[in-house]
């Protein structure tokens, strides 16, 4: 089998880069013969078409790249199979995936999303993003790595630490947290929520927003927002760090950053929806809060990057959910409990590291991948 894998390639910290780059390790380590480029590289992706001639192109993305992860390689006679991740919607190109007998997805409900909006769901197959268990691990609170991480946030020994890691905050439902740490902040031990997001235009806006509310809630002396550019080799230690992971996503097609958590050993909060659904355990591996509200829309307005022309308007038989809230009482109460009780925070933590081991682990993801092209497309 010969694999050619298209994502952000060199990885950069974010997300999709990082979930091609574990499944392009984990295909090497099983001495699958692979090659990486970017997914947007077209010289280069028709370099490796000409002479490695990979049997598929492998293109880590959204429906938004297709453009990119299968029209060009098919330009070129060569199977494409996407890994595609969710934002709410499709609006275009279900003629060209519904032509594909393979499309990947990284859970249940984004697989439900492109059912939903068209695409057969015979050829479509769930496969799970990859956690690098080696790298985030359980750390001791008294290691000097772990101990520098909360000197340089002012977080001493005894005070909790809470972190949201994202893109921005307000997405992986930093406000929803914010005002459940409001309500409880007066019965809680004394604590600090760090929010490391990635700088970037819209979420230096969004920052601002946040801090906002914080201010009105009375909380933004604990409030701490990390927005330095930092490599994915500090992650496991900022994750490690804290003590409680918070991440009510308002949406999420899959939820990384809280499965990583749970391979360091911590309780994750969330929300009990979407993608966390299939990594999540409520009340063994994670608290899941309910849903309080679901924004939905009737229109979209899109344009070239998802193969339209400027300002294309597209209106949908049937309304779409766009994103989600948290129950903010059940978050609290979550959170409450958490904080209050290190030994239910040690339990929790270290059944999240046992399921995060046994069933999300890069090389357990890659094993499973090969699995399904050898199935489905019969190739070995």
């Amino acid at each position: 089998m010969k694999v050619l894998v298209l994502y952000d390639y060199p990885p950069s910290p974010g997300g999709l880069a990082t979930q091609g780059d574990l499944l392009f390790k984990g295909l090497l380590e099983l001495g699958i013969d692979a090659h990486a480029a970017h997914f947007e590289s077209a010289q280069e992706k028709e370099w490796y078409y000409r002479w490695f001639k990979p049997d598929i192109v492998l293109g880590v993305g959204y429906w938004g790249h297709i453009p990119h992860l299968i029209l060009h390689p098919q330009r070129y006679g060569i199977q494409p199979v996407p890994w595609l991740v969710a934002d709410g919607y499709i609006a275009n190109y279900q003629e060209i995936l519904n032509e594909l007998p393979l499309i990947l997805v990284t859970s249940n409900w984004v697989k439900e999303m492109y059912v939903r909006d068209g695409i057969k769901p015979d050829n479509i197959e769930v496969l799970p993003v990859g956690c690098d268990t080696t790298a985030f691990i359980p750390f001791k609170k008294d290691d000097p790595k772990i101990q520098a991480i909360r000197d340089s946030l002012g977080i001493p020994p005894d005070q909790i630490m809470i972190l949201t890691v994202g893109g921005d905050a307000a997405s992986k439902g930093a406000q929803e947290v914010m005002q459940a740490l409001a309500i409880i902040d007066t019965q809680a031990p004394d604590w600090k929520y760090v929010c490391k997001v990635w700088p970037q235009p819209r979420t230096k806006v969004q920052n601002l927003l946040d801090l906002e509310l914080a201010r009105q809630l009375g909380i933004e002396k604990n409030i701490y927002y990390a927005t330095n550019t930092t490599s994915r080799n500090f992650m496991p230690y900022l994750i490690g760090a804290c003590d409680i992971y918070a991440a009510p996503s308002r949406l999420e097609g899959f939820g990384m950053p809280q499965v990583e958590a749970g391979a360091c050993g911590k309780p994750v909060i969330s929300l009990n929806a979407m993608g966390m659904l299939d990594t999540l355990i409520h009340n063994k591996t994670a608290f899941l809060a309910e849903i309080a509200k679901q924004n939905v829309v009737n229109e979209v307005i899109l344009g070239k990057e998802s193969g339209f022309k400027k300002n294309h308007r597209v209106s949908f038989d049937f309304p779409r959910t766009v994103d989600y809230r948290a129950n903010v009482q059940d978050i609290a109460k979550y959170l409450l409990q958490l904080m209050n009780d290190p030994e239910l925070r040690q339990n929790m933590g270290e059944a999240a590291r046992e399921h995060v081991v046994n069933n999300f682990d890069y090389k357990i993801v890659a094993k499973k991948f090969v699995q399904i092209i050898q199935n489905k497309l019969g190739i070995d």
